[in-house]
């Protein structure tokens, strides 16, 4: 570039200088403006960059001139920065004080979900039984959620109508588990037995009802070990009834099936509100009894299936929805009301 060219062009940049600075309101805009002139691709680096294609006569009286443009530069950006601050001050000194002596906003506290609620209850009975807690993925594999657990291929759980499968998956090999099974079935692959655990965590089902939801919490149960027996499955149940649901509980078990336990059970607590007094009694329908979950003797089959001998090891399961045990203990109507989020009613349980 010639030295009368990059003379010019030095020139508009400084002519520009004052009413660009003045115009600057805040710090980021002031930057963004150093930059442009100083920084690594700034126009007056740029030009600088340009001396070297003067003539060695105008060289020097060049790079004086740019010296000065960049000093120009700098103490306009110290000029700025004070006139930006003071400005700031100004406008913070004169608003409306604030009277540190009023009182604050009252907030209520929070409190933990009533599900939740009951699900800490029954983790911390079984932890005082001896149990362990362990956890899996809620995003399951067929081969857990079903194969292992000796599910038939037409059982009616492996249904679209009652299942999530995950979309894109031809083989329907992907699913949001429909229980924490497969957290047992990891849990016997994984340690050898004896294995004495709880599962809790959110379970997915394709149900939406005033008893069911599509998403619900569950924790289920499993002892393996050598002579594990109905009666110990029995008594086991008769204890958490009684610390759940208070001393003077009675329970019955009626035969039922589930594909991966055999025999099976479920268990049924007396009413927790008219205690079997009441024929008209809403919660109960006037039988006496409540349905608290399901249970049975870990099925030889499925306990072949991870690898342990059932010749050898017997185990016991349950599973019990915490949903439910929650409607029961606060004697909700609708198991829905636990998710639409109305702080009226969550307050008042």
């Amino acid at each position: 570039m010639s030295g009368p060219e990059l003379g010019r062009l030095i020139d508009e940049v400084d002519r520009t200088v004052d009413v660009q600075f003045a115009a600057v309101g805040d710090v980021d805009e002031l930057n963004r403006l150093y930059a442009s002139l100083l920084g690594r691709r700034g126009s007056l680096n740029a030009l600088m960059k340009q001396l070297p294609g003067a003539a060695p006569a105008e060289r020097k009286l060049l790079g004086q001139r740019l010296n000065a443009v960049k000093g120009r530069v700098e103490r306009a950006r110290e000029e700025a920065t004070a006139r930006i601050k003071r400005t700031a001050r100004e406008r913070e000194l004169s608003a409306p004080p604030l009277d540190i002596t009023l009182p604050g906003r009252w907030r209520a506290p929070g409190r933990p979900h009533p599900i939740m609620r009951t699900l800490d209850e029954i983790v911390d009975i079984f932890v005082g039984l001896g149990f362990d807690v362990a956890e899996g993925p809620q995003i399951e594999l067929a081969r857990y959620n079903f194969d292992l657990l000796g599910f038939p291929a037409d059982h009616p759980a492996m249904d679209m109508h009652d299942t999530f499968y995950i979309a894109g998956d031809p083989g329907q090999n992907v699913l949001l588990r429909t229980h924490t099974s497969p957290v047992q079935v990891r849990e016997m692959l994984s340690h050898p037995p004896p294995v004495m655990i709880v599962a809790p965590g959110v379970v997915y089902r394709r149900d939406d009802d005033a008893s069911h939801s599509p998403m619900f919490v569950q924790i289920e149960g499993l002892v393996v070990d050598r002579d594990v027996s109905l009666a110990d499955l029995k008594g086991l149940l008769e204890v958490y009834s009684r610390r759940m649901f208070g001393e003077d509980t009675k329970t019955r078990f009626r035969p039922s099936y589930f594909p991966f336990t055999e025999p099976s059970a479920e268990l049924d607590v007396s009413c927790l509100v008219c205690y079997g007094e009441n024929r008209a009694c809403p919660q109960c329908k006037g039988t006496g009894w409540l349905e608290v979950l399901g249970c049975g003797m870990v099925h030889p089959t499925v306990l072949r299936n991870v690898g342990i001998d059932p010749e050898v090891y017997t185990g016991l399961a349950f599973g019990i929805g915490v949903d439910r045990t929650a409607n029961m203990k606060f004697a909700v109507d609708d198991i829905r009301s636990f998710y639409e989020n109305d702080v009226r009613f969550l307050g008042s349980l």
